[in-house]
């Protein structure tokens, strides 16, 4: 274990066994269909790569990279966008996966932003889901792990750009964010 984090939440076979199943429902509930996975960037990379994989089905993927945290512990409520997608939305099933919701205003935000594209259907997978912290009501369609109301990193979670490349999602001693 990283000498950064106070404990572990999720261990690497913890997450590679959910997203295994989470993969088998999405290749499932969108047989036949034509999908297009949209990573948000930089923390969904990992589970978006390892979910594509276990769906084992054709689907198109794209990018986007949407954030309301900055360098804090705690989303400031703006989203912004700096990456939009390429691919074509229209009329294709799309399924936004992003590594963590809380507040619930950035995925709230980016459906809104990828409805203007007129899919078929817009479906949210997310890693961790942190209920306590939500302020809009939203809820992701597909969930990995509820977790609680600490400041976990690894598997794609970050802090600062840090720690993403973690095998298991822990959760970061609060001296190391203390210290800015």
């Amino acid at each position: 274990m990283h000498e950064d984090i106070g404990k572990i939440l999720l261990t690497e076979e913890e997450i590679k066994a959910r997203v295994r199943e989470l993969g088998a429902q999405l290749k499932q509930d969108y047989a036949g269909k034509e999908v297009v996975v949209i990573a948000l960037l930089k923390g969904a990379a990992y589970f978006a790569t390892d979910l594509t994989l276990a769906m084992d089905m054709p689907v198109k993927i794209d990018f986007m990279v949407a954030s309301s945290y900055g360098n804090s512990t705690n989303s400031c409520g703006n989203v912004s966008v700096k990456l939009d997608v390429a691919e074509e939305l229209a009329g294709r099933h799309v399924i936004l996966v992003d590594d963590i919701i809380d507040t619930g205003l950035t995925l709230e935000a980016v459906c809104c932003m990828l409805q203007q594209h007129k899919p078929a259907s817009i479906k949210t997978a997310v890693m961790c889901d942190k209920a306590d912290r939500r302020v809009n009501g939203k809820s992701a369609d597909y969930v990995g792990f509820c977790i609680p109301d600490e400041f976990a990193v690894g598997y794609g979670l970050d802090y600062a750009g840090n720690y993403r490349n973690l095998p298991y999602i822990g959760v970061l001693k609060p001296c190391v964010y203390a210290r800015t």
